[in-house]
Formats: C-alpha cells, structure tokens, sequence
C-alpha cells in the first residue's frame, strides 16, 4: 500500500519586530545538554567557565575579566555601576537602549547617577556636543561629575560606529579622564560589517568595558560582561553577586557561550542577519511609495511604506514595528534565523500591495 507523502515544506517566517523573536542555534541548545552531564563546580568554578575566559581572551587579544551574566541589561547596567559613582553621570545617546528600554536599571544599579544624553546624527553620540557636556561644571559638588561615556555598537537604528569614530570618542574620553563603556548587544552585526577585529573595535579604541551581546544573535540567555579596565574587575564580582546574577550553576551560561564563540558560529550568524537585511532593502527601496532611511549597516531597516501597504501586512500576518517613530515609519529586524525564502516571502508581499 502506498504511503502518503510528508510534506516537508516550512512556511516562510512572517515575524520582523526584532532579533529577539528567533530561538537558539541548534549548536547552542546541544552544548546545553551535553553540559547536564555529570558534576561541576558552582560559581564559575567550573572547567566551561574558565575556557570561555580563555577564549574571550584570545579572541580580544590581550588578558580580560570576563563576568558572564543572563541579559543585556544587566550587563549594562553593572558595566556601568562599576564605572559611575552615585553622584556622577552617563552621557549616552538619547535614543540609547539603557536611555530608553532598561526601565532605570542603569540609574538603579549606580545607585542614583544620572543619565546625560548627547545627541548627535545616525544614533551615534556627537564628538563635539559631548565635549561640551563632558567640561561643565567639572568639580563642583552641586552637579553629577562626568564619569562615562556609553556607546551602542551597533546602534538602535541600524547605524554603526567606525573605528575612528570610536577612537575619537575614545580619545576625549581619555583627555576627561572619564570611562567609556560598549553596549554590544548586537556587537557581532557591527563587527562583521567593519570588518574588523574584536581588539580593533574595543580596546585599541579606548573602550574599557564592554557588554558583549549573545541572545540577539543564537543563544537563548548569556551574555558576557568583558572588562579592559582590570581595576574595574574586584567590583564586578561583588556587585553580580549582589544583583543577584551570579549564577550557582553557571556552567548552563558557560555552554552557551562556548559553543557560540565555537567555529565562528557567532559570526556566521551575525552575517546570515546583515545579509538578509540587504537583501531585504534590495528587493523593496524601488517599489512605489516606498522611502528607505539609510542603507541598512548591521541587521536593521527603517523605511516608511504607504499606510495601506503596512495595514496589508498586518492582514497577511506580518509582524514588525510601525507607528513608534513617525506615521507610517516601520523597522524591519532580520536574524540569524532569517532565511533568503522568509525574505522574499516579504519583498513579494510588499510589492503586490505597493503595485
């Protein structure tokens, strides 16, 4: 008797709004497993803890202090406790994600200090205004003190610090006498557009403390606190604890980690979203009525699109951003999960309600 055919057929993904929305690597999930074997020490005692050291080390290469914690707004907002006392101020940019999305985590964990945005074109902190900031009032005990920068790599909407951009902010942080810190949480988008290396768009640019971003990019929770500034190193520790992320088990975080930086897969990933956000931008900035802001740097697309090319999405499943920036603007975020089928899948829909 003949059996019926399984159709192996997998609908195109309809989901946009973030990076945050896909799973996890298959190898990622694996090394979690093959972790639950046997016993380990607790506390980061263990052997996957110290080879994700060691491996953060040679991939930055020089000696780093690395704190492995579960999400990126811890790793900020710890990054940025370490570096700013009560009474001093962040400057950051205002449409930053620990100015906008970490419902005052940052302020929380410091203790009181104070956010200070500085704007500047793209998303990205402007030189010249945040000298100006960073050179008011300095040492007068009636203001917060100047005490570090933070950066977005790549930023919220897509755009991404150059390497001169970085060491020029690096630089007046130096001549301040103030820290600078890197919200990576899409760290290895920007990396691989740059083309660079991990040391080029860090340390050698004057960053000392850096949240390297893993969850956006294939792993399901982990995220790496990676510390330049070794002075920065003996508080940390405490101060994980007492946020309460330092994990007993902390081998579970360790295999993530492990297996995301294994064989490149944290790259291969991060270009498999870059290269689907251009072919998306490819396939529609022709179409009518449809406005693109900017080529897409990392993994996400702004555009403005007709109100009835947008409500046509939404009827056909689609979901993405609309609506939070101005009227009839969209953000378009591809991921490492995002396939050429998923993209095309969009293009052609977007093409028949613009036609």
């Amino acid at each position: 008797m003949n059996q019926q055919a399984v159709s192996t057929h997998k609908e195109p993904a309809l989901g946009f709004s973030s990076d945050n929305i896909a799973g996890a690597s298959p190898e990622v999930l694996e090394a979690m497993v093959d972790c639950n074997t046997g016993q380990s020490a607790p506390y980061g005692g263990d052997a996957l803890t110290a080879r994700v050291e060691r491996k953060l080390a040679e991939l930055f290469e020089r000696d780093v202090d690395v704190f492995l914690v579960p999400t990126g707004t811890t790793a900020n907002a710890l990054c940025l406790a370490a570096m700013t006392p009560p009474w001093g101020s962040v400057f950051c940019h205002p449409s930053s994600h620990v100015n906008n999305d970490e419902c005052g985590a940052p302020e929380f964990y410091t203790n009181g200090a104070k956010l200070i945005s500085v704007d500047g074109p793209s998303a990205k902190i402007d030189p010249v205004n945040l000298r100006k900031a960073a050179n008011v009032k300095v040492g007068d005990v009636h203001v917060t003190q100047p005490s570090c920068v933070s950066i977005t790599q790549a930023t919220e909407v897509g755009s991404i610090y150059s390497l001169d951009e970085i060491r020029e902010l690096g630089d007046l942080c130096r001549a301040s006498s103030i820290g600078l810190h890197m919200d990576g949480s899409r760290f290895a988008n920007a990396l691989v557009s740059l083309d660079c290396t991990p040391a080029e768009m860090t340390w050698k640019a004057g960053v000392d403390a850096l949240s390297f971003g893993a969850t956006k990019n294939g792993v399901p929770c982990a995220e790496a606190i990676v510390l330049f500034d070794k002075k920065l190193a003996a508080e940390m520790g405490y101060r994980r604890k007492r946020a309460g992320h330092l994990f007993s088990k902390m081998r579970f975080l360790s295999a993530q980690m492990d297996a995301y930086l294994t064989d490149d897969l944290w790259l291969r990933n991060a270009r498999q979203a870059n290269d689907t956000a251009r072919r998306l931008q490819d396939g529609i900035k022709d179409l009518e009525g449809v406005e693109i802001f900017g080529a897409p740097q990392a993994n996400l697309l702004f555009c403005r699109l007709p109100a009835a090319v947008i409500e046509g999405l939404l009827a056909a499943g689609f979901v993405f951003y609309h609506d939070r920036w101005e009227p009839d603007v969209v953000r378009f975020v591809t991921s490492f999960a995002t396939t050429t089928e998923d993209v095309d899948n969009l293009i052609a829909n977007v093409a028949r309600l613009a036609g």
